[in-house]
């Protein structure tokens, strides 16, 4: 494999595939520095169930996923329930919009067909896919991964809708020196790139920056020596958010194309020195 990394260090942030990740640098030439800015992600049993029961019981008239492996899980729940026939026939008669291909293809894989879905994957895509939708009065159920996405519910109940959160997932904040040691690394610029691989990631790590002090250093950094480099058009949007402009990003939403491409992007630059 071309050493397009040789003398870069790279900072992974996911904790989830990390030793592949590591692997993957080393191959390439570079020294791989695992700082989970992400902690465990566990299902809710007892929340998703009583979710469901109230979803089947009193359905709305929107439904929306957000995430695949949501999907999959509120899916998987129902059926433990005894309910997913019962649920299957309710999003039948639910106008459903969705976000990402793999959301799609889990739904495609229950014979369900979104009236609205995203063009880029992003949630601005979503919002525009649906942005001559009737959601006035409407009830909708949102689907989330994890964590709470408040442009999309603030737009939903700007249009009128009465909106409810599905969450089958929550992400656990990682442990604290993990971030420190992160957020110190990247502000000295003894880091080429940071890897992330969600949103929440890159959300946990400027809430920590933010909490002592340096999160204007850090953001100095990202548009200095350090790169960001972001799995997806989700994770993408979340550093654009707070004004990162300079991220790469792979075509197919992987994390080993992640540091292919990163790669590349390092050999377009053969002058730049890493500032220490």
């Amino acid at each position: 494999m071309a050493q397009h990394m040789k003398d870069r260090v790279i900072a992974l942030a996911g904790p989830r595939k990390s030793a592949e990740m590591s692997k993957l640098v080393e191959k390439m030439g570079g020294t791989p520095l695992i700082c989970p800015a992400q902690g465990t992600v566990f299902l809710d049993d007892e929340e998703l169930r009583a979710a469901i029961a109230a979803w089947v019981a009193d359905p709305p008239e929107w439904a929306i996923f957000t995430t695949g492996i949501g999907l999959e899980a509120i899916f998987d729940m129902a059926e433990q329930m005894e309910l997913l026939e019962a649920m299957l026939g309710v999003l039948e008669s639910t106008q459903i919009a969705a976000r990402g291909y793999k959301t799609v293809n889990a739904m495609k894989k229950r014979g369900l067909v979104p009236v609205a879905r995203d063009d880029d994957g992003s949630t601005a895509g979503l919002i525009r896919a649906m942005a001559d939708c009737e959601l006035d009065h409407k009830r909708v159920i949102l689907q989330l991964h994890g964590e709470s996405a408040p442009q999309l519910v603030s737009w939903l109940e700007s249009k009128g809708a009465a909106v409810r959160t599905i969450l089958p997932y929550k992400h656990i904040p990682p442990q604290e020196e993990d971030l420190e040691r992160l957020v110190s690394n990247i502000v000295a610029g003894s880091v080429d790139a940071v890897a992330f691989t969600s949103a929440p990631q890159f959300r946990f790590l400027t809430d920590y920056a933010e909490s002592k002090g340096q999160l204007a250093a850090l953001l100095d950094a990202f548009a200095g020596p350090v790169v960001a480099s972001a799995v997806g058009k989700v994770t993408a949007q979340a550093l654009r958010e707070a004004g990162i402009e300079r991220i790469v990003v792979p075509e197919e939403e992987r994390m080993g194309a992640m540091m292919v491409t990163l790669g590349r992007y390092f050999a377009g630059e053969p002058d730049r020195q890493r500032q220490a």
